[in-house]
């Protein structure tokens, strides 16, 4: 008769704190889906509504600003092309800061926005905070990294997304049935 011992150490989780931890773990990038979603919406609006940012040239730019950081970006050749219309390119980041916040804030199109977000905040590291030293002193590389988790795991609870996947979910399960 051979007795098997546990090796084991681990405490079983209570039922009511494992539900909790379930929905901890289900909610956890509900927090920074927020953050982000606000923050590139102030973004935008401030971008679109700043008098002196959308204009070619003269304090607070966004030409003067590209014109700032063109031999200390990473990639040049990205702000030389902002600077063939920098109010066109001021106005596309204005908008798409605007757009990326309203779909990751309402969870629509969630992995998309958050790709949309990452990109912006790459581009921005690349060119605007480039030069930072050390490296972490500039947000743009942690807004990337922040926009990460978003891109993998889009928006499943509390989100636009998640109403019409489960809509489309209960009418595929309609027709199967044949109703």
């Amino acid at each position: 008769m051979t007795h098997s011992i546990r090796s084991d150490t681990h405490t079983p989780y209570l039922d009511g704190d494992r539900g909790l931890r379930d929905t901890a773990t289900r909610y956890a990038l509900l927090p920074l889906r927020i953050f982000l979603g606000v923050t590139f919406i102030y973004a935008g609006l401030d971008k679109l509504t700043d008098s002196a940012f959308l204009k070619s040239g003269g304090s607070g730019s966004i030409g003067d600003t590209m014109r700032a950081v063109r031999d200390s970006a990473a990639i040049p050749a990205l702000v030389d092309l902002a600077l063939k219309n920098p109010v066109g390119f001021g106005t596309a980041i204005a908008i798409g800061e605007l757009a990326v916040g309203l779909g990751t804030l309402f969870g629509l199109l969630a992995r998309l926005a958050a790709l949309g977000g990452a990109l912006i905040s790459l581009s921005l590291w690349l060119t605007v905070s480039w030069a930072n030293s050390p490296y972490y002193y500039g947000n743009d590389l942690a807004y990337l990294m922040a926009w990460l988790p978003l891109v993998l795991a889009g928006a499943p609870y509390l989100s636009l997304d998640a109403i019409l996947h489960a809509r489309r979910r209960h009418r595929s399960a309609r027709a199967s049935l044949g109703l």
